[in-house]
């Protein structure tokens, strides 16, 4: 297993170090495509390997869906479709990024989430913890104990968990959640604040364990687009029919989390409810590894709140 596992580390790894290579041969036919184009001078840094990029682009096309003639049938353009929807194409055509392989499988197998506490949890956290349990589908609890983070990842990965959670607390209020996608990352940390716990409303009732709909708001950057993902893929894909509903609400780089389950009163009206919990969240970091090599792993963001612009910065949303 632990062969099986460096194998799989070192594959990975390989094909992220591909990345920046293939996206910059792919950089350079596209000017040099454009240079042809517009009958413009080739740039002098690609003109010793033009005569090579331009063998290559004789064997690019424009897809399945380009210039194409009467023979195309609209079998083959199904399939076309079929095929760009899967790969996810980037923007370089033909070149692909280690983030497509971190949710391969997403959407296609349902998530299996391990939701634990930091070391020596008080009661509020234990509470919080189970509440979470609640909310995510097909998720499990473990109580920390004394394990090490090591020890805790590769026990996940040996039965096969797709995400780990973990929430942290200050003097009973839970303050910190990390989610950490396996095997490969990518790790996302945010601070919680203004957390109403459904143990904290007397006579609640009981919470429907149906797939939810999700509901993604303002998160139009290519940030935003990576931490909506990051949390979506935390979910399995809900029936037509389900009747819950978790919203996810960026405002100033603060995410409202709320959760709620309706119910049709007449043709035209719906009764919504609101069943707990809420919290806010606010992105921190966001690491490319997993949580036991958290000292190594490379940071693909991290907040800098200690900048000038940092008050008027948006970075969820191009808004």
């Amino acid at each position: 297993m632990l062969r099986r596992e460096a194998r799989l580390r070192r594959e990975y790894l390989y094909r992220k170090a591909q990345e920046a290579k293939q996206h910059s041969i792919e950089d350079k036919k596209q000017r040099l495509k454009r240079a042809l184009e517009e009958n413009r001078l080739i740039p002098t840094e690609i003109r010793r390997e033009a005569l090579t990029l331009q063998k290559q682009l004789e064997f690019d096309d424009e897809g399945g869906e380009g210039k194409s003639g009467d023979y195309k049938t609209q079998h083959d353009l199904a399939c076309t479709r079929l095929r760009r929807i899967i790969t996810q194409s980037v923007a370089f055509s033909g070149v692909s990024s280690h983030m497509d392989d971190e949710y391969k499988w997403a959407g296609v197998e349902d998530p299996k989430v391990m939701i634990t506490t930091s070391r020596d949890p008080s009661s509020r956290l234990k509470m919080f913890a189970k509440e979470l349990k609640l909310v995510f589908p097909n998720a499990q609890r473990m109580n920390r104990g004394k394990h090490e983070m090591g020890a805790l990842v590769r026990a996940c990965k040996a039965n096969e968990v797709t995400d780990l959670v973990i929430v942290h607390e200050h003097r009973g209020m839970p303050d910190g959640l990390i989610v950490c996608h396996l095997p490969f990352g990518p790790t996302a940390y945010f601070t919680l604040c203004n957390v109403v716990m459904r143990h904290d409303i007397p006579d609640l009732g009981t919470m429907s364990e149906a797939y939810p709909h999700l509901v993604f708001h303002n998160f139009t950057s290519r940030l935003g687009q990576r931490v909506s993902n990051i949390m979506k893929y935390l979910f399995p894909v809900p029936k037509d029919d389900s009747r819950r509903v978790i919203t996810f609400a960026n405002q100033e780089d603060y995410i409202s989390f709320r959760h709620h389950v309706y119910k049709k009163t007449d043709h035209r009206n719906i009764d919504l409810s609101e069943v707990g919990p809420r919290f806010e969240m606010k992105l921190y970091m966001i690491k490319l590894g997993t949580l036991e090599n958290e000292g190594t792993a490379e940071v693909e963001w991290r907040w800098h709140p200690y900048t000038n612009t940092a008050k008027k910065r948006k970075y969820l949303t191009n808004e």
